[in-house]
């Protein structure tokens, strides 16, 4: 029996998992799933006879060396930051690995020792990153292959609630890591190119520059930058491209609610707030009002940021309890972006029925024998339940199917890699269809960027 290992019995492994498992007979492989909670393996395991669960401290290197050097291929599940020692392991003992992380210098920085050793290292085979560089890379081949070229290239993607479990005002939940949406944006300005003219947004104003988009069968959505879209200029092979942009999709109406969060200053992670544990929701937003010896906590609010008691913005507001004198906050020594975290999980959590939602987005633009031609390409996908979310089945999926078939010598390309050649993305897309995950494609009337010529 080969011998998969995955390093990481997260949310997003079940459908990898299972994947695996399901191929093991036919496939005459064993998967074997190691964690820090043994608890997690076993779930994900279901008593499966080809699957076999390890407890693992990641950071008892005795261990993690034992069970790599053992296994014939490694899947990292591990947060990003963890990945290089796993990395350096498998370099030493000449084993591929797969990750659905963003390739970091420190692993860039093996790729000579990796493809001296014949191995491949594939980076960024989730869904995004993943999902959307396939995808992309597969329509803008094709356009170059008969002879266009790409002038615009705009990609969305975004973590949603499905229709069917959207009861609340905000038309969200939380579907990953609900501490990457509190503190999404930071630490940094979205960068971008917009019909040949550079565009900055800084995280003070990236909430209120939104773009639109609709799908159709579901809906309008809005979407906001991404932190770095000129570096997939190279990447996607578009060095002289007019309009990249790359961003985050949300339902209409999000982030501009969002922005008063912002404003106040209660996503920030740097510091922490004396007193945490003792406050209530109300002293928490309270804190970063004016004081008033008369104006109430809410009058304050809807002075500072000028919203109307009739919007439906202090709706939402109202609707997360932000102002309740009971709720306390209960976290010793928290910064604001933790404390909102906790408020918001009170709120966004999944309930046991509910569903989640990926969408995806693509729009490009080419020109083809003196004429510019538009190309729209969407994925929508519902998961199944609270285990096979569309989060765990569009991240775990590719990685499972990379994984077997850089196994089986199908992927041979040595190198710290990301999934952009045919070689990669045209099978793994191809069977991803299957399971259903496929874009619905359209040739439409060539928009541009700025269809109402309203300026750079």
């Amino acid at each position: 029996m080969r011998k998969i290992l995955i390093i990481g019995a997260g949310r997003s492994a079940s459908s990898l998992v299972k994947y695996l498992l399901d191929k093991s007979v036919e496939e005459k492989i064993q998967v074997i799933i190691a964690d820090i909670s043994l608890d997690n393996c076993i779930k994900l395991a279901q008593n499966h006879p080809n699957s076999k669960v390890l407890e693992l401290d990641i950071f008892n290197e005795l261990d993690r060396k034992k069970i790599i050097q053992n296994a014939d291929i490694v899947i990292s599940m591990l947060p990003a930051r963890f990945h290089i020692d796993v990395a350096k392991d498998c370099v030493f003992y000449g084993k591929s690995l797969v990750t659905a992380s963003y390739i970091s210098d420190e692993l860039k920085a093996l790729d000579k020792e990796v493809r001296s050793k014949g191995l491949v290292f594939m980076n960024e085979i989730g869904l995004d990153p993943g999902v959307d560089h396939m995808s992309a890379m597969q329509v803008i081949d094709a356009i170059k292959d008969k002879g266009g070229k790409v002038i615009l290239f705009e990609s969305f993607t975004g973590g949603l609630v499905a229709p069917e479990s959207d009861n609340n005002l905000w038309n969200y939940k939380f579907t990953w890591n609900p501490r990457n949406v509190v503190v999404a944006g930071q630490g940094g300005v979205a960068k971008f190119i917009q019909e040949g003219k550079y565009k900055y947004i800084p995280y003070h104003k990236l909430f209120r520059r939104t773009e639109f988009l609709e799908v159709k069968g579901f809906g309008k959505f809005e979407a906001l930058a991404n932190r770095d879209s000129l570096s997939y200029r190279e990447i996607y092979g578009l060095e002289d491209v007019l309009t990249l942009y790359r961003g985050t999709i949300r339902r209409v109406g999000f982030s501009r609610a969002w922005n008063v969060f912002v404003q106040l200053g209660m996503t920030d992670d740097s510091y922490v707030m004396e007193g945490s544990e003792n406050m209530t929701y109300r002293d928490f937003i309270n804190s970063f009002l004016a004081y008033s010896p008369s104006d109430s906590v809410e009058l304050k609010l809807r002075h500072y940021l000028n919203i109307d008691q009739d919007d439906i913005l202090w709706d939402k507001l109202m609707e997360l309890d932000l102002f309740s004198k009971s709720k306390k906050v209960t976290l010793k020594d928290a910064t604001p972006a933790q404390i909102l975290q906790k408020i918001l999980m009170d709120s966004w959590s999944l309930e046991e029925e509910d569903k989640d939602m990926i969408v995806m987005y693509h729009k490009f633009g080419y020109e083809l024998n003196g004429k510019k031609k538009q190309i729209e390409s969407n994925m929508v996908v519902i998961g199944d339940d609270q285990v096979y979310t569309a989060m765990a089945k569009t991240v775990g999926l590719p990685v499972a199917i990379a994984t077997l078939k850089i196994l089986n010598k199908e992927i041979t390309s040595p190198g710290v890699q990301l999934p952009i050649t045919k070689e990669v993305y045209e099978p793994i897309l191809k069977e991803l269809e299957s399971y259903g995950v496929r874009f619905n494609e359209k040739e439409v009337e060539y928009l541009g960027y700025n269809p109402f010529n309203l300026g750079a």
